[in-house]
């Protein structure tokens, strides 16, 4: 199949349950135009097509505003949507963009692995035109599962921002202007501007 005729596909799913990390590598390079792979803990690859300059442009935005804000505080980790985390439940993902205590990702990392089992304190995912929310909504509740303190789902399409927090149900702010961190990333306050429209 060429990358054409795989592109049309995209996003895409398929089962391979219980790979390894050398085996999860391989398999990303048998597939070098997708611009995201990700692994469920039921052995789900995810395969999504590269992002639209206008999604690419929201994500950029909202890493921006986290790494300025981590800047000024003179602390944690910033990363974007090409960083996967491995998960204790066995799946690997990547957010959009996530903020992680870096004495805790230093205490994590184990020599000889590419992804020691972490996760990040707090993750921002973005809703695509080819994302299913319900798919979206088992992620973010993935990530609390294994150890994220806070996610909000930003949906550009619905214009809400749906915050995750654990052992609560999901709150959903419509058509916000902003939305504020807190706990592992208070005093963060992202503004929506230009990341709820386009």
């Amino acid at each position: 199949m060429t990358a054409l005729e795989l592109d049309q596909f995209l996003p895409a799913t398929f089962t391979a349950p219980g790979l390894s990390e050398a085996e999860f590598f391989e398999l990303c390079d048998k597939l070098p135009d997708a611009a995201l792979v990700e692994y469920t803990g039921d052995g789900t690859v995810v395969v999504m097509p590269p992002h639209t300059p206008e999604e690419s442009s929201r994500t950029m935005e909202m890493v921006l505003e986290l790494d300025d804000w981590a800047e000024a505080q003179g602390q944690g980790s910033v990363c974007g949507p090409n960083t996967g985390f491995r998960f204790a439940d066995g799946s690997l993902f990547c957010p959009d963009a996530s903020w992680s205590d870096s004495t805790r990702w230093d205490e994590a990392r184990k020599p000889g692995e590419h992804f020691s089992i972490f996760a990040p304190d707090f993750v921002i995912e973005v809703r695509s035109p080819d994302d299913k929310l319900r798919a979206l909504r088992e992620k973010m509740e993935t990530y609390l599962a294994n150890g994220v303190q806070l996610g909000w789902l930003i949906d550009p399409m619905e214009r809400t921002v749906t915050i995750y927090r654990p052992a609560q149900p999901p709150q959903v702010l419509d058509h916000p202007a902003s939305v504020e961190g807190e706990g592992p990333v208070s005093g963060f306050v992202l503004n929506l501007d230009r990341i709820l429209t386009g």
